[in-house]
């Protein structure tokens, strides 16, 4: 299994996971510019959420990292600028009183299965 392809069945964990726990999402892979959002989400309580998934698959018993490690302060700086751009084009997204937020869902595959999936709010 490529990058790619563990890329987009982690995306797709993750989705299910938010709608499991009662998101609603809003977009997949959305563009601004040179920058990208994996995942634009509505939490139940209003908030509007920004998710960066990050993805390995961990063929081994003993994992060496962990997703999370691929969040570099550039990705972070570049999440942040996408989500200002979005709000930016548009004003309406997000709710009085309960604004928005980035989050990171880190996902680690074993033989294509989900092994573990952590999710960290308002990183």
């Amino acid at each position: 299994m490529n990058n790619t392809e563990t890329g987009k069945i982690g995306e797709n964990m993750a989705c299910a996971y938010l709608r499991k726990n009662k998101y609603l999402i809003l977009a997949r892979n959305h563009k601004e510019r040179f920058d990208e959002i994996d995942i634009i989400a509505r939490h139940f309580d209003g908030t509007l959420i920004f998710c960066e998934v990050k993805s390995i698959n961990d063929n081994s018993l003993n994992c060496q990292f962990m997703p999370e490690d691929n969040l570099s302060a550039l990705k972070f700086k570049k999440m942040v600028r996408a989500a200002n751009m979005f709000l930016s084009r548009h004003p309406g997204a997000v709710r009085e009183g309960v604004g928005w937020r980035i989050d990171l869902i880190a996902i680690v595959l074993r033989n294509g299965e989900l092994a573990s999936l952590r999710h960290y709010k308002n990183i």
